[in-house]
């Protein structure tokens, strides 16, 4: 890729600077899961704060061999909340895309998937964990999820 950013449709929070990007048909739940993650505090599972990278259509960008993630212009520090509206949250600039939360039906997901599922984003393969966008512990899925690999990729950036 070079040039300016691929942008591809889904939402994107971050943790200590490494991103999820959260895919799914329109309507699935991809804002109102990166609300609650928002909305989560850090605690003894989850440490750092969880931050908004992008909205509904995030950039893609190629660097060094890995993938970032941003918000185009147009949408940056917004988020969608469906039933109140356009929200102004601050966005980080980008964060390093490490986990793809893909929203299915509970009855797709797998109880201990083996291998778990990969994605290749701009020719960089990227893990995937399947999500049920509703349920109660989904955020909290996604931010343990990420908080792992945040630790096992080490350091931050954005």
């Amino acid at each position: 890729m070079s040039g300016a950013p691929d942008v591809i449709h889904g939402t994107a929070i971050a943790l200590d600077g490494r991103a999820a990007l959260i895919c799914g048909p329109s309507g699935s739940g991809k804002s109102d899961l990166a609300l609650r993650c928002l909305t989560q505090a850090p605690n003894p599972l989850i440490k750092g704060e969880v931050r908004l990278v992008a909205d509904d259509y995030t950039a893609v960008a190629v660097k060094d061999g890995a993938v970032y993630l941003s918000a185009p212009k147009t949408i940056r520090d917004k988020l969608e909340v469906r039933g109140v509206g356009i929200v102004n949250i601050p966005a980080i600039d980008e964060a390093r895309l490490v986990l793809i939360a893909e929203l299915v039906g509970a009855d797709q997901i797998e109880r201990l998937p083996d291998p778990i599922p990969q994605r290749n984003i701009a020719g960089v393969t990227v893990p995937v964990l399947q999500l049920a966008a509703f349920e109660a512990s989904t955020p909290s899925k996604l931010l343990l999820a990420l908080s792992r690999l945040s630790k096992e990729k080490g350091g931050s950036h954005g």
